[in-house]
C-alpha cells in the first residue's frame, strides 16, 4: 500500500513540473517583427512567446535587443551592453536572426524593373564576414547566456516578385548565408531553423510590398511555427493571430526606453 502512495505523489509532482522559458531574442527586423510598410508589430518572435504563454512554458520574454537593419556585427555589439547581460545571463532560450543585412546590404533591387544586381567580389566579402562575426556572436552567447539553448533562424529568399532570370544568383547567395548560418550554428552546439521550403510556396503572398522584404504576419506564422516545430512539436494558426498594431520606429523607439527603465528593476527567481 505504501509503495503505491509514492508512486502516485512522484506521478502528481510530475504533471506540476513545466519548463519556464526565459526567452530572449535576438536580431535584425524580422526578429523585432518589420512589417511590409516600415512598422513594428507582431513578428515571429511574438507568435514564439504567445505559444510558450499558452502552454505555460513562458517566465519571461524580450525582443529588447533586436532592431532593424542589424548586421551580426550590431548584434555582437548589442549583447556587450550592461542592460543586454542582464538578460542574457538569466535566458535559458535564444533565438538570432542576423546575417541577411550583411548580404542584402550589396544587392540592388529595383522593383519596377524586377530586376537584382550584385558584385560577387562584395558577396564573398560580406558573406566571410557575416561567418567571422557569427562564430565570435555564438562564442559569446556561451559565456553570457551559459544556461540558454540557442536557435539560429535561417532566410527565405525576399524578392519572389522580380524576373525569373533574375534570381539564381541572389538566391544562391542566400543559399550560401543559410549554409554558414547553419554551419556556425552546430558547430557551437546551436540549432538551426530553416525556413525557406515552407515560405517559398506562397512567397508572393506573405510579401506583398514589392519594394520590402518583410512579411505578414501570416508570413511570420510560418517562421514562427518552423521553429515550433522542432521546439515542442506545436503550432499556431491562422485564426490565433493577434490583431495587427504596428507601432512606427519612433514608438518603437520610445517603448524600447520605457521597457530598459523596467529591466533595470527586473527581478526572476534563481534556476
Amino acid at each position: 500500500m505504501k509503495k503505491w502512495v509514492i508512486v502516485i505523489l512522484l506521478l502528481v509532482g510530475a504533471t506540476k513540473v513545466q519548463a519556464q522559458e526565459v526567452y530572449i531574442a535576438l536580431g535584425d527586423s524580422l526578429a523585432a517583427g518589420q512589417t511590409p510598410y516600415r512598422q513594428i508589430d507582431t513578428g515571429y518572435t511574438d507568435l514564439i512567446a504567445m505559444q510558450l504563454t499558452l502552454n505555460n512554458e513562458l517566465q519571461f520574454y524580450s525582443k529588447e535587443l533586436t532592431f532593424p537593419g542589424y548586421k551580426v556585427a550590431d548584434v555582437l555589439q548589442r549583447i556587450e551592453q550592461p542592460d543586454a547581460k542582464a538578460l542574457l545571463s538569466k535566458a535559458t532560450l535564444i533565438t538570432i536572426s542576423a546575417g541577411a543585412n550583411d548580404l542584402l546590404q550589396i544587392v540592388q533591387h529595383r522593383s519596377q524593373a524586377g530586376t537584382l544586381t550584385f558584385s560577387q567580389l562584395a558577396a564573398d566579402f560580406s558573406l566571410n564576414q557575416a561567418r567571422q562575426n557569427f562564430s565570435a556572436l555564438l562564442e559569446k552567447l556561451e559565456y553570457y547566456a551559459p544556461n540558454a539553448t540557442i536557435y539560429v533562424m535561417g532566410y527565405y529568399f525576399p524578392y519572389p516578385n522580380v524576373l525569373s532570370t533574375q534570381k539564381v544568383g541572389t538566391a544562391k547567395q542566400l543559399d550560401l548565408l543559410n549554409l554558414i548560418l547553419q554551419q556556425e550554428a552546430e558547430q557551437h552546439g546551436a540549432y538551426f531553423i530553416a525556413v525557406d521550403q515552407s515560405f517559398a510556396p506562397n512567397a508572393k503572398k506573405y510579401l506583398p510590398n514589392y519594394a520590402d522584404v518583410h512579411p505578414t504576419m501570416e508570413g511570420y506564422l510560418v517562421m514562427a511555427n518552423a521553429f515550433l516545430s522542432q521546439f515542442n512539436g506545436t503550432a499556431l494558426t491562422k485564426n490565433e493571430l493577434p490583431k495587427p498594431n504596428p507601432l512606427s520606429f519612433e514608438q518603437l523607439l520610445q517603448l524600447n526606453d520605457r521597457k530598459a527603465d523596467l529591466v533595470k528593476d527586473l527581478r526572476m527567481s534563481p534556476y
